[in-house]
C-alpha cells in the first residue's frame, strides 16, 4: 500500500491516482494525514478490502509530507561507517547517535529551501521509516511490524550553525524552514522485495553526489526501532530518519555547500524522490 498527503487531505495511490481516502470511506477516516497513524491498523484492514474509486490526477508539486506533524521525530547520525569517517568520528555502539529534527522543518517533497545567509549548507539523503503502533521494548525480529512505511527524507544541514558550539548543535542546524522535506508518498514494508536493502542516492544539478544501500546501515531499521525504544515508547507517526552514506559536502577536499539555483534531487529506491531548490 501507498499512501500520499495531497493538498493536505490523505489519500491511496492507485495506478498514479490520488483516491482521497475521507471520501472513499464515507467519512469512516479523517481527511489529515497524520491522524490515519493512530488507527493504522484498522486502515490497513479497510484499504485492503474497500471497494475504491478510480483515483484523481495529481501533480508533484501537490504532495505535502505524508507525516506533516509527528509528535517525536528521530535522526539519527553516523549510521554508515564511510560517513563516520569522513565525519571525523568513531564509529557509535550500542545506542546510536540520536538528535532531532523540529517539526517546523518539515517540508512536501517538492520546495523551494531558502538558504541561511552566510551559512555553509550540506545535503544527506536518508531512507525514513515511520511508526505505525506504539512501541516499547520491542524485540529486532519484531520491528517491522511496528513500522507503517517507509519514504525518502532530506537531512538538510547548516554545518557552521552545527559546529558553532563546543558541542555540535546537530538538532538546532538541521531545523531550518524546509530541511527535512519527505515524500513523495509513504509505502509499506510488503512492497519492497527487501525492506533492508535498499538503493539511495541524491544528485546535484544532475552530478551524482551520495549513493549507497541501506544494507550498509551500521543500525538497520530493526536495530534502531528496538534500541530506542528501549529507552522510551515510540508513537503511531513517529519519523525516523535512519542516517546518511558518505560524500557530503562537509566530508569533500575541497568542501562543497548548496548555492543559490542548485537543484538537490533525492532518490530512495520503490519509494520515489524529492527534489528541492535553493534561493538567497
Amino acid at each position: 500500500m501507498r499512501i500520499v498527503n495531497v493538498a493536505g487531505r490523505l489519500a491511496l495511490l492507485r495506478d498514479g491516482r490520488a483516491v482521497d481516502v475521507q471520501r472513499a470511506g464515507a467519512g469512516r477516516f479523517a481527511a489529515d494525514p497524520q491522524a490515519v497513524y493512530e488507527r493504522w491498523e484498522e486502515f490497513r484492514a479497510w484499504a485492503d478490502t474497500a471497494d475504491l474509486p478510480e483515483g484523481e490526477p495529481f501533480a508533484a508539486t501537490d504532495l505535502g509530507p505524508p507525516t506533516p506533524l509527528p509528535r517525536q521525530t528521530f535522526a539519527i547520525g553516523l549510521n554508515y561507517r564511510d560517513h563516520a569517517a569522513e565525519s571525523g568520528f568513531d564509529v557509535p555502539e550500542g545506542l546510536p547517535l540520536v538528535f532531532t529534527k523540529y517539526a517546523t522543518a518539515i517540508s512536501e517533497p517538492v520546495s523551494q529551501v531558502r538558504l541561511p545567509e552566510g551559512g555553509h549548507t550540506d545535503w544527506e539523503v536518508e531512507l525514513v521509516a515511520v511508526i505505525g503502533r506504539r512501541t516499547e521494548s520491542v524485540s529486532e525480529a519484531d520491528a517491522w511490524d511496528h513500522v507503517a512505511g517507509l519514504t525518502a527524507g532530506q537531512d538538510i544541514s547548516e554545518r557552521l550553525l552545527q559546529q558553532s558550539c563546543p558541542a555540535p548543535q546537530f538538532s538546532v542546524g538541521k531545523s531550518y524552514p524546509g530541511f527535512a522535506p519527505l515524500g513523495p508518498c509513504l509505502v509499506t514494508p510488503d512492497e519492497f522485495n527487501n525492506p533492508d536493502d535498499l538503493a539511495l542516492s541524491c544528485t546535484v544539478n544532475g552530478e551524482e553526489v551520495q549513493k549507497d544501500r541501506t544494507r550498509d546501515l551500521i543500525f538497520p531499521v530493526p536495530t534502531l526501532i528496538a534500541r530506542l525504544s528501549t529507552v522510551l515508547p515510540l508513537l503511531p507517526g513517529d519519523v525516523i530518519f535512519t542516517g546518511t552514506p558518505a560524500d557530503v559536502g562537509f566530508g569533500r577536499s575541497p568542501q562543497r555547500w548548496l548555492a543559490p539555483g542548485d537543484e538537490l534531487v533525492s532518490f530512495v529506491e520503490g519509494v520515489g524522490e524529492l527534489r528541492q531548490t535553493f534561493v538567497a
